[in-house]
C-alpha cells in the first residue's frame, strides 16, 4: 500500500480549491505551486514556504521548523530559537532588550555544534 509508512496526513487537491484558498495555485496552469504551510493547533500559520516546481524542498529543515515551533508553542513564548535551532540547543529569552542584540548572546555556530 502506498503511503503506509507516512507518519503524517497527505491530501490531494485536484480542483485546485485548497491551492486557491492558500494563493499557491496557478490558474493559467491548472496546477498548485509546491507550497508547505505548517498550521499550529490553533488553525493558525506558524510558517510557510512556495517553491517552483524545479526547486525541491528540505524536509530536514521542515521537520526542524515543526520541533521549533512545538518548543516555542511548549514554552508559551518565553523562549525563541534562534535561526537553525535545533532541540537540546540553546535558546533565547524573548525581550524588547533582544531586539538588535541577538548576536550578543547567540552565534551561528552554537547551532550548529554537535
Amino acid at each position: 500500500m502506498i503511503g503506509k509508512d507516512i507518519p503524517f496526513p497527505m491530501l490531494s487537491d485536484s480542483g485546485g480549491d485548497i491551492g486557491r484558498l492558500y494563493g499557491v495555485y496557478s490558474e493559467e496552469d491548472g496546477i498548485n505551486t509546491r507550497g508547505r504551510f505548517i498550521i499550529d493547533p490553533d488553525g493558525t500559520i506558524q510558517g510557510f514556504e512556495v517553491l517552483t516546481p524545479p526547486v525541491g524542498r528540505n524536509v530536514s529543515e521542515t521537520l526542524r521548523q515543526v520541533k521549533a515551533f512545538q518548543y516555542v508553542r511548549a514554552s508559551k513564548g518565553t523562549e525563541a530559537t534562534p535561526s537553525g535551532w535545533k532541540p537540546g540547543k540553546k535558546t533565547l529569552k524573548p525581550s524588547p532588550d533582544l531586539v538588535g542584540n541577538v548576536w550578543k548572546v547567540w552565534s551561528v555556530k552554537e547551532a550548529f555544534d554537535e
